[in-house]
């Protein structure tokens, strides 16, 4: 047993030195925004030909890469740009031949040459067949998003994630136009059983991780809260979806990530200026709104209008040296919701009547804004290193969250401003490959009230108030959310070592130095409720029968005090070896290793307060107290229980094996543990629940005797701040929550595995593959004050909240609770679009047939678990059984100029829960299957949707070439609902048809 802790201190120790040395070495590449070619060059009779020449050359920037091919015939160039190469291999005594191929972001492509005896010729090469574009010789499960398929297939907000859902066992949240109230989606995407906060995404190897806001948020920082675009798909060239096995090099994700790469300036100068326009007219009426509009005449179509315009323009700022390529894309939103609130009647509040409610209905515009740029300058500096500099910035504003009986004073204003900066220097020579990266990043999230902060007024509408459903007076809460910071990137690539075999060994270390500013003034304006009546649980009186109030007094408020700022400081280090070793020109062997370490992923000096100490200390085991004593060796500290954790240690190892002399046919499998972070908006809420408590008052009814818990009406409080502050200060507000986070809370990670196998048809590609995925230590809160009488028994009854006792109002507990399972048969077709003379095509489908699982919790990206986790057993989630994809390119033979493409998703629909956690006797999880309806097969699909696009291109003129398109989604208009666990649909999954038009000016 002593052995251990040595043996830990040294494994640390051997990573950190590692970790100094790799910083120390030149300049690193990175595969995270690359690609590589490798192979082998043989003579006619296939004996090996050694000291071969082979040159990659760039057809849009002129820059070439050399290698030499060893004694075995194997070659290799790695950290290639993705991008157009001409290929070219010569050898003394042997005829040159030449290949036209096309390098994928991540992909490591396989190009043979097979060289016939003769002169070497020097002004010319023999050219060959081009090289399929299609990976097969690797072990990850992998989609690549070629340029083409972003260009061209139907995607309504040209938001580039779009398109992940071409990946097997990736779902997408769709693109509402949300012509209703408060019917918002964030635009994230999930991959498996997990949830969207366990996936990352890397533009040009720089991570846009999301490391603050909680588990049911996106792992992509902006994303979380936004109907908006990461960043503008005018300035991607093409993104990598890895959804297994994906190498060591790749950090903070248990799930999918995506790898994009972007843009770069040629050596003729180009670019585009397109337009699309979207109003209410070009959208259709679902069913539900129909009915709803069938049964009250209030209800309207409400005005929508949305532009996206943009454009590009890149080029040489010094021939065959400096290159330029920026990018600008604007969307602009309308949107109308309809507020309409019915007042009480005339004479029941003075103050109400005289504001005038019905002042506040209305068709209110909800607009939206995003700008999206985008800079980069790429430096050749010699035959031996390239230099970039990219900048990009995203700014938002999205007011909304008002609606029905919400009025637009109450609005809240959704901010983002994301600035990314990369700075990278290539150098390559002979074997050796370098890259070094220096990354800032300021990523700001702040929702906030859309008027002016008011927290007192003159009158009741300048407060928030409750009002019979109607909500007027500003936003209560105003939050600011910043990380910001340094990264710094370095890895090596080296291709010489050839024992046993060809070796592409990776050694590389990532340091992020961030800060977090975070502002979280939740419930800053008071809120009063009012009411006509007022049960006695309501009032906390702890009397029989109700209270008539009749609106003449508040029955309660809430609001918070106390200092709301948090700031820290966290180091994420992160080191990696791999090693991708071919002993033989049919089998790889991918070999690796990464470490991960954050030094402040919790609040690891945090000190249990006194007064909590003291309270558990006499109650802990009293069940009027808590149902259960909390264990609180687990969750007190006095700042030393809590200890940083050194054992992120992740092997990932995986194999591809090709069955024949061609790589035709190949077998493909890994497995893998794989570290996601915990965010540390968990952190914030332990310190300020307490320093900044939300306090509720009971006021009494006016026609009764002040009864214990209630406090007597005064008209100051509605507009006097030391008013209400002195009902803090005299102890009349309640109690405060409190946040007990584990001593021993571990980061969420996954258990990855796979199996399958890949031929090549031409270039057509076809893969079949199982894969398998288990979740561990997902970070889950629930409430510790919560009683229930025999959970999950006929008999069981819900529920009792012990809150206001002793100080405390409720006690949040966490857990590492959480597991998922996910395991699914995934088939692939691809065949890369291909342009031959006037016309091409290219297309791809994927099945998905998988199970999903979760224990621990409702959902795997719920923050709250409820009743508790110990109560939810193993069930589905999100259990969708079987999902189809198709994509297709086609340029029409018969009508020249015009381009037809599609999108085609088909879902047998997740299974919904029957029942509920308060009537958890009759609860079924995964209980209902939706109704399934006919398309292609006979009532097969829950969910249907196709989007077709005709793009007519008319003859060039000069350089310029002008263009038109028409987008229709859900061209069918299928009804896409969801469900509450019964027959009768509660919601939509998609709008109905919609029709997008647009043009777009090239040059």
């Amino acid at each position: 047993m002593s052995r251990s802790p040595s043996f830990a201190q040294l494994g640390r120790g051997l990573f950190l030195s590692f970790v100094l040395v790799t910083f120390a070495a030149p300049a690193a590449f990175s595969q995270t925004s690359t690609g590589s070619i490798r192979g082998y060059v043989k003579d006619a009779s296939g004996a090996p030909l050694g000291g071969a020449a082979i040159e990659a050359r760039n057809e849009q920037s002129g820059v070439s890469r050399t290698t030499n091919s060893q004694p075995d015939g194997s070659y290799a160039l790695p950290g290639l740009v993705p991008g157009a190469y001409n290929l070219t291999t010569r050898h003394i005594g042997h005829t040159a031949q030449g290949r036209r191929v096309a390098v994928q972001i991540g992909a490591s492509l396989l190009v043979d040459f097979a060289l016939q005896a003769g002169a070497v010729e020097v002004a010319g090469v023999t050219v060959q067949a081009a090289a399929p574009t299609v990976e097969t010789r690797t072990s990850e499960i992998a989609t690549n998003v070629s340029a083409q398929q972003i260009q061209n297939l139907p995607t309504p907000s040209r938001n580039f994630l779009d398109l992940a859902a071409l990946a097997p066992g990736v779902t997408v949240s769709p693109d509402f136009v949300n012509l209703g109230a408060n019917n918002i989606t964030a635009r994230t995407f999930t991959s498996g059983a997990q949830g969207p906060a366990e996936v990352n995404v890397f533009v040009d190897g720089a991570s846009l991780k999301n490391d603050l806001t909680g588990n049911g948020a996106s792992g992509v920082a902006g994303q979380d809260a936004s109907r908006g675009n990461p960043f503008p798909r005018n300035a991607i060239q093409e993104y990598r979806v890895i959804t297994q096995n994906f190498k060591a090099e790749y950090q903070n994700a248990s799930s999918a990530i995506i790898t994009a790469t972007t843009k770069s300036g040629g050596s003729v100068w180009s670019g585009d200026v397109f337009v699309t326009y979207e109003n209410k007219d070009l959208v259709a009426l679902d069913s539900i709104t129909i009915a709803k509009m069938a049964k009250d005449t209030n209800v309207k179509k409400p005005d929508y209008t949305r532009y996206l315009l943009g454009g590009s323009v890149g080029g040489p700022l010094i021939r065959d040296k400096l290159f330029f390529f920026g990018s600008y894309e604007g969307n602009y939103q309308n949107r109308a919701n309809i507020v309409n609130i019915t007042p009480p009647p005339t004479g029941t509040f003075d103050s109400l009547d005289a504001v005038g409610l019905k002042n506040f209905n209305g068709n209110i515009t909800s607009p939206f804004r995003e700008t999206l740029l985008f800079g980069k300058l790429t430096y050749n500096k010699g035959s031996h290193s390239t230099a970039e500099l990219s900048v990009s910035n995203r700014h938002e504003t999205d007011v909304r969250d008002f609606g029905g009986g919400i009025a637009f004073q109450s609005a809240i204003n959704y901010r983002n401003n994301m600035l990314t900066s990369v700075l990278k220097y290539n150098y390559f020579s002979g074997a050796w490959l370098d890259e070094a990266s220096v990354t800032y990043t300021n990523f700001k999230r702040n929702p906030s009230p859309n008027l002016a902060h008011r927290t007192f007024g003159a009158s009741p509408s300048k407060n928030n108030n409750n009002f019979g459903g109607a909500d007027i007076g500003s936003n209560l809460s105003d939050q600011d959310f910043t990380q910001k910071g340094i990264g710094l990137r370095n890895n090596v690539t080296y291709t010489g070592f050839h024992g046993g075999g060809d070796h592409v060994i990776k050694a590389g270390a990532t340091a992020n130095f961030l800060t977090f500013d975070i502002n979280k003034a939740n419930n800053d304006t008071p809120q009063f409720f009012y009411d006509d009546t007022v049960n006695a649980g309501q009032s906390n009186c702890g009397c029989a029968g109700p209270l008539a109030y009749n609106y003449r007094v508040p029955y309660q408020v809430q609001f918070a005090t106390g200092d709301p700022l948090v700031n820290a400081h966290n180091a994420q280090i992160g080191a990696f070896l791999q090693d991708d070793w071919s002993p033989s020109s049919r089998l790889t062997l991918n070999l690796g290793i990464r470490w991960d370490f954050e030094t402040h992923m919790f609040n690891y000096d945090y000190v249990t307060p006194d007064t909590v100490r003291n309270v558990f200390r006499q109650y802990n085991n009293d069940p009027t107290f808590l149902p259960a004593p909390i264990d609180t060796a687990e969750y007190f500290t006095d700042g030393t229980q809590r200890h940083k954790f050194y054992g992120a240690y992740q092997p990932r190892l995986g194999f591809s094996y090709a069955l024949d002399n061609e790589n035709k046919t190949t077998l493909f499998g890994g497995w893998g543990l794989y570290y996601d972070r915990s965010f540390f908006d968990v952190s914030v809420d332990e310190k300020l629940k307490l320093r900044r408590p939300l306090w509720t008052v009971y006021f009494a009814d006016p026609d009764s005797a002040v009864r214990p818990g209630q406090v007597r009406w005064d008209g100051r409080y509605l507009t006097n701040p030391a008013a209400l502050d002195s009902l803090v200060t005299t102890g009349q507000t309640g109690g405060k929550e409190v946040w007990l986070i584990g001593n021993h809370t571990k980061a969420p990670h996954s258990g990855q595995w796979n199996v399958g196998v890949r031929h090549a048809f031409g270039d057509v590609s076809v893969s079949a593959a199982y894969v398998g995925v288990r979740g561990y230590d997902g970070f889950v809160l629930y409430w510790a004050n919560i009683t229930w009488k025999n959970f999950g028994t006929p008999t069981s009854q819900c529920c009792t909240f012990l809150g206001n006792q002793h100080g405390f109002s409720n006690i949040i507990v966490s857990s590492n609770a959480v597991k998922t399972w996910y395991d699914a048969l995934q088939v692939q077709i691809v065949r890369p679009y291909k342009r031959v003379g006037n016309w091409g095509w290219g297309g791809g489908l994927t099945f998905t047939s998988g199970q999903r699982s979760v224990q621990g919790n409702d959902n795997a990206d719920d923050e709250l678990a409820f009743p508790q986790p110990q109560f939810i057993v193993k069930h589905p989630t999100n259990d969708e059984k079987s999902r189809v994809v198709a994509n297709w390119i086609v340029d029409l033979p018969f009508a020249y100029g015009i381009q037809f493409s599609g999108l085609m998703t088909l879902g047998s629909g997740p299974r919904y829960d029957v029942g509920g956690r308060f009537s958890p006797n009759s609860w079924v999880p995964g209980g209902f299957s939706p109704p399934q309806y006919p398309f292609i097969i006979p009532g097969a699909w829950a969910y249907r949707d196709v989007d077709l696009t005709l793009t007519k291109d008319f003859p060039q003129f000069g350089r310029g070439t002008l263009s038109v398109r028409v987008d229709v989604f859900n061209v069918f208009n299928f009804q896409n609902f969801t469900y509450g666990g019964t027959p009768t649909p509660t919601g939509l999954l998609s709008d109905g048809r919609r029709v997008q038009i647009g043009t777009d000016f090239s040059f």
